[in-house]
């Protein structure tokens, strides 16, 4: 009998980016944190993981400072743009080996596939926008595009 080997699913990489993975074991209990607002400390996370400059690109910094200072729930507009983020960034870094800074280069980088835009941009512009972000991706990973 061999050992079962654990595997992260998709949620769990996005709980753990948003510093969540003790509070998420499933797409429900996330889909109700982002509903009520993710904590401030999963926007912190997420700044301290990618850094103030691709942080910033996200969630603008004069948001960031707002957020912190009041100490209350991020807004449902807020915790959605972390999550679709999340979900493009989760899955370019898998693409991309874990390599983040070349993860981080494709993202932010214009992309003629997506109309010009940068897929960070389009990703946190709404979930359309992570979706087709996410299409280009799984594209080039079954080798149709990049």
């Amino acid at each position: 009998m061999q050992p079962q080997r654990h595997q992260t699913t998709e949620t769990q990489r996005i709980a753990g980016f948003l510093g969540m993975e003790d509070k998420v074991r499933d797409r429900v209990a996330l889909a109700g944190c982002i509903a009520t607002g993710l904590p401030v400390r999963a926007a912190e996370h997420v700044h301290r993981s990618l850094g103030a400059q691709a942080f910033y690109r996200i969630l603008p910094e004069a948001t960031y400072r707002r957020v912190r200072r009041q100490g209350k729930p991020l807004s449902r507009e807020t915790s959605e743009k972390l999550y679709e983020f999340g979900r493009v960034y989760q899955l370019a870094l898998r693409l991309y080996r874990d390599d983040a800074d070349r993860a981080m280069r494709f993202l932010e980088q214009p992309h003629a596939m997506l109309g010009g835009a940068a897929p960070i941009t389009l990703a946190t512009s709404s979930s359309a926008g992570a979706d087709a972000v996410i299409d280009l991706l799984n594209r080039a990973d079954a080798g149709f595009a990049a």
